[in-house]
């Protein structure tokens, strides 16, 4: 393995590929020699492909999902934009000149359409295009220098005037050459030629020549917006020979020259990506003296170009090269934010991603690539240490970094990530040595349950124990750990050195100190097996988030067994200051209290406390491997419950009767356990003796009694044991979960509970499964299996909100103290999207937590957003989360199933149908919302009413997939009932077919008056003779004179062909000939009803038939001759 080089540390940033497209490419068929990709472009939404046949793919960037595909016979696309402030338009330009512009009308879920075909061009080659930032105009320049703009009037626009009005293409001007670049801002348009850069004012028709010096050759000229906060105004910057570049301000007037030639002689940095391992050479090369065919404005302050030999990065206003990385045969670059998308010569395209190397870094420890990750930090090693990158790429993630590399295969690698993290200091050095003492030996890591735990950072100081625990640390602890940690590093000096500082402080502050002397240490002599080597060191880390309290009472509870895996945070009260210790799993509450504090100090140590709990566990475990009991319902509940009171009795909070006076029961923090303030608390005791007496007394309980309990009980609504009280092992929590699961699953929720006088608890007995659900739920959240837990509150409280409400607060409690869940507090939608996409696991529980966030601030359109999640979250999920409103949860539904390919949708369809009874309840869903009104359908007996199957119905394409699932006998009929009963007569007419219900249908199309359902290849046709005389007689039944229907549309004169008995005729006649049809009119006694046309017809009709014959006659002699003649 050879030596990593250092870059200098002037480099901060660096360009990445974290996936390839080729596979896009492939399956989009733009790989081969006959077809390649020839344009490119981005937006917020689409990534655009233009092809050599003329196509136009557009794929959405959210999962690389190919949504549209645009054909053209004008030629090869050689130029796309997007609109950038609607994703609903693009424009496009083909070999011919033509200028195409389509509304996608995807908001809708319409067909794309063209709303504009421009030939201003034709001829030409189209060399850029542009769209306004404000309007919908778009600007077009080619190779002969000509400039026009195409104002647009869309057909959202045309619905609410009487015409559709399609305004000419204006000619904006002619400049000496071939357009090389567009760029458009605030009403201003930048023309960049061979020659010179132009500006024109579009609204006051001015136009501006840019500098004085011509240049000759392709240079490029952009927009740089201006900051509108600080009121800075936007600026021009264009390309000049030799790696030059004007500053321009808005009105056209040259400020500066920026020479960038001697700053690219440094070595180029490489791409980080897995094609291959990022090289470095510091060799310094001779000066570039380049030209940038185009720039483009990228992120917030840099300007981007790129030459046949790689891709520059500059910041312009400061005259700095961000970076410059070598990347080949460049055709063209489309950028979105921080995101290029680079079209090659060849046709490939590259996917990169401008990022802080620390962002690269943990992008990448995201994606386990280990190897790529060491790398990159070795070689970035200056930019890794600075301080910008600290608060984010901490001592914890090397440390977790270098356990995952294999020490014979990267051994120099593992040396060169040891060396890097010794050279780690902390920002803060305002206490020295006592803060370095710790931060350089002392990391920290949370466990699942939340806590934070302090481990020993030096080489080989650790037990295997504690080894193992840290590499096995999951990259979202440690995202949750890096707001800890960058709280601890913002500290000011004085607040971190102060014992008696605010409680936020004391919260977050795990550096060491100078203990007191006359302080007791607590006793450290049980065995810890992530115990520091220096008891010292360990104490002094813990203590320093003990406030001035806990000092004070020291004494008092140095008895009890200790528990450094228990990190508390105090409720940020004001006056009212809570006292906690970070080793006890004990929060004393008021210090006056003395008999509380010496009853919780008399409590057994927590082994002792488990030990009848953990006796009961293994053998109830026992007693569920017997068949006997496993597979008899009675006895399996009458198991857990004797389990489940055991449980009751050793998580005592105490129990539902309120909470007892012990400090016990005020023992919490916001990371383990909801903590009452003291207001609160007081409001608890007295209703905790109000309920003892009640519960003291022997009188009958009845309603009244129940309902008397519960009101005391609603001040414990709040309280929610998302995280463990105390200190369990593993394994014992693995058991305990397994068991308190099953009791939810198998709705064992409650035991014979005896209050402190001795009588049995019959009232939460009496009360609803909803509520003893919900109170289950809150009681023993922090021991729930949560996957398991969230499938059985779907399944048995399905028509219980107020259960998944519960269980949704529960996720929300336990979120609430990462990073991302405070950070998604603001931003937009998509902004908040990628946030939980990059930080939240897709198989993490808390993700429907995360997912009910957006839905309550973004409603439907984060609905729709949520099928980027599947299968983490399921329909089924989003159900209940929006069981208020069952119509966007129609919208999600659709918007997951027209998500995949045409020809798999139905079969996904069908597998999101778990179990089938869902088939019905979407269907009648479906059919109720966004339809048209049943009076609109079916007339007052329930008929058809004419055209009415013609009607838009917004889930239509969703009721047919359901309808042609394949289903029992019953289930169709069921679905056919629906379809009647809400005038769905598309979907009703598909189910008789299947049903052989042939009777019914002809008599709804007959009431449907359209002739088009029994026509084409998939028409409705008669196939015996008694079919075609009950349609006739239908028909003949029909009222003769109808009263005229409008179609759907409105119009009398554009709607279907009738249904009368001429139209019938003709068919018969085509379908049998027109002598057996005429015979069965006869029969019927229709033949007076039919007109000349129909005579006409059966005439032309039999002069085909007997041409049809005498073809037919001939082609048969002559393959009869040829036979004989090769006989012969």
């Amino acid at each position: 393995m050879t030596f990593v080089p250092v870059i200098p540390e002037s480099y901060t940033h660096v360009l990445a590929e974290f996936e390839s497209l080729d596979p896009l490419l492939s399956a989009l068929r733009l790989d081969s020699s006959r077809l390649k990709c020839t344009s490119i472009a981005v937006s917020r939404k689409w990534l655009a492909l233009g092809s050599s046949g003329g196509g136009l793919n557009l794929i959405q960037k959210e999962g690389w999902k190919h949504r549209l595909f645009l054909s053209h016979r004008e030629g090869a696309i050689s130029q796309v934009a997007c609109c950038s402030h609607d994703d609903d338009y693009v424009a496009v330009a083909t070999s011919q000149g033509l200028v195409v512009v389509w509304e996608l009308n995807q908001e809708r879920r319409g067909k794309p359409e063209r709303i504009h075909a421009s030939s201003e061009h034709k001829g030409r080659k189209v060399t850029a295009l542009c769209w306004d930032t404000a309007i919908l105009r778009v600007f077009v320049g080619d190779h002969m220098g000509k400039v026009s703009a195409i104002k647009l009037n869309t057909s959202k626009q045309a619905k609410a005037t009487a015409t559709f009005v399609m305004f000419p293409v204006q000619t904006i001007t002619t400049v000496d050459s071939c357009v090389v670049q567009l760029d458009y801002l605030d009403g201003r348009l930048l023309i960049s030629s061979l020659t010179r850069s132009f500006l024109c004012d579009t609204e006051r028709e001015k136009f501006w020549k840019i500098g004085n010096k011509e240049r000759d050759g392709e240079y490029g000229a952009c927009f740089f917006p201006g900051r509108c906060s600080v009121g800075q105004q936007p600026l021009i910057y264009c390309a000049r020979p030799g790696s030059r570049m004007w500053e321009v301000n808005f009105d056209g007037e040259v400020i500066s020259t920026h020479q960038f030639k001697k700053l690219l002689s440094s070595p180029p940095l490489p791409v980080i990506t897995l094609r291959s391992e990022p090289q470095y050479d510091h060799t310094v090369g001779s000066s570039q003296s380049l030209s940038f065919p185009k720039l483009l404005h990228l992120s917030e302050h840099c300007v981007l170009t790129w030459t046949e030999r790689g891709i520059y990065i500059f910041i312009p206003q400061n005259v700095q090269v961000l970076l410059w990385s070598e990347v080949k045969d460049i055709q063209d670059v489309a950028v979105c934010k921080n995101e290029l998308f680079c079209l090659h010569l060849n046709g490939k395209i590259s996917h990169l991603s401008l990022l802080s190397v620390e962002r690269c870094v943990e992008r990448l420890l995201r994606r386990g690539l280990w190897n790529l990750a060491a790398r990159t930090c070795c070689l970035f090693q200056n930019s890794v240490i600075a301080g910008r990158g600290r608060k984010s790429l901490t001592v914890d993630k090397l440390e977790h970094l270098k356990s995952q590399l294999d020490l014979t295969t990267y051994s120099d690698l593992i040396s060169q990530l040891e060396e890097l993290i010794l050279k780690f200091e902390p920002l803060d050095s305002a206490c020295s040595s006592r803060r370095s003492s710790i931060s350089s030996h002392e990391s920290f890591s949370i466990l699942d349950s939340g806590i934070y735990r302090i481990i020993s950072g030096r080489r080989g100081s650790q037990s295997d124990e504690d080894s193992c625990s840290l590499h096995s640390q999951t990259l979202s602890e440690d995202e949750r750990l890096k707001e800890f940690i960058s709280h601890q590093e913002e500290e000011q000096p004085d607040q971190c050195c102060s014992s008696q500082g605010n409680e936020d402080n004391v919260s977050h502050v795990p550096v060491t100190f100078e203990t007191d002397k006359n302080d007791t240490f607590l006793p450290f002599s049980i065995p810890l097996p992530f115990r520091s080597p220096s008891p010292l060191v360990s104490l002094q880390a813990v203590k320093e988030s003990v406030s001035s309290f806990v000092r004070k009472t020291t004494e008092k509870i140095g008895t009890l067994h200790t528990s450094p895996d228990l990190k508390v945070r105090p409720e940020p009260r004001g006056d009212e200051q809570l006292c906690e210790e970070d080793v006890s799993p004990v929060t004393c509450p008021k210090e006056e209290d003395t008999e509380e504090v010496k009853e919780v100090s008399s409590q057994p140590p927590e082994e002792d406390k488990f030990q009848e709990l953990k006796i009961a566990t293994a053998e109830a475990l026992t007693k569920l491997q017997d068949p006997l009991v496993l597979f008899e319902p009675k006895s399996l509940r009458m198991v857990l419950q004797e389990w489940l009171s055991l449980l009751e009795k050793t998580f005592a909070i105490k129990d539902f009767s309120g909470i007892s006076a012990t400090g016990n029961s005020s023992m919490t923090s916001n990371e383990d356990v909801l903590l009452f303030d003291e207001s609160k608390t007081g409001i608890l005791d007295e209703d905790n003796e109000k309920e003892k007496g009640s519960l003291g007394s022997e009188e009958t309980i009845d309603q009244k009694a129940c309902e008397s309990v519960n009101s005391l009980r609603e001040p414990m609504d709040d309280l929610f044991q998302v995280y463990s009280p105390c200190n369990i092992a593993n394994s014992f929590r693995k058991d305990l979960a397994e068991l308190t699961t099953l009791c939810l699953e198998l709705n064992v929720l409650t035991s014979e509970i005896k209050s402190t006088s001795g009588h049995v608890d019959y009232t939460l007995q009496q009360c609803s499964p909803e509520i003893l659900a919900c109170q289950f739920l809150k009681k023993y959240f922090f021991l729930l299996d949560l996957k398991r837990a969230k499938e059985s509150v779907k399944l048995s409280y399905t028509d219980s909100p107020c259960v998944w409400d519960t269980f949704i607060e529960g996720l929300k409690e336990m979120a609430s103290s990462n990073p991302t869940y405070m950070a998604m507090e603001e931003g937009d939608l998509p902004s908040r999207l990628k946030l939980v996409d990059d930080s939240v696991p897709f198989d993490s529980p808390l993700l429907i937590a995360y997912a009910t966030q957006l839905y309550e601030k973004f409603g439907e359109s984060a609905l729709r957003s949520l099928i980027k999640f599947y299968p983490s979250i399921l329909p089924s999920d989003v159900l209940q989360l929006c069981h208020h409103h069952p119509a966007e949860f129609l919208a999600y539904l659709d918007s997951l199933v027209k998500s995949r390919p045409e020809d798999q949708r139905q079969s996904f369809l069908e597998s999101l149908l778990q179990p089938e009874s869902l088939r019905l309840d979407w269907l009648l869903l479906a059919v109720s919302h966004d339809a048209p009104p049943s009076t609109s359908t079916m007339d007052d007996e329930g008929n058809p009413r004419p055209h009415s199957h013609l009607f838009s119905w917004g889930y239509s394409q969703l009721i047919l997939y359901l309808i042609k699932l394949p289903a029992d006998f019953t289930t169709k009929e069921k679905m056919t009932d629906i379809c009647s009963s809400s005038g769905f007569w598309p979907g009703y007419l598909t189910l008789c077919l299947e049903l052989e219900r042939r009777r019914e249908a002809f008599t709804n199309i007959v009431y449907l008056n359209d002739m088009s359902l029994m026509e084409g290849d998939s028409g409705w046709i008669p196939e015996t003779v008694e079919e075609w005389k009950l349609l006739l007689l239908l028909v003949q039944n029909k009222s003769t004179k109808p009263a005229p229907q409008k179609s759907p549309n409105g119009n009398f004169s554009d709607g279907p062909s009738p249904i009368n008995v001429e139209n019938v005729a003709l068919l018969l006649a085509k379908a049998m000939g027109p002598d057996r049809a005429w015979s069965l009119l006869q029969e019927c006694g229709l033949t007076l009803e039919l007109s000349e046309r129909f005579t006409r017809t059966c005439d032309i009709l039999r002069i085909a038939e007997k041409r049809q014959r005498a073809l037919i006659q001939s082609m048969l002699e002559k393959c009869d001759r040829f036979f004989w003649s090769q006989q012969a």
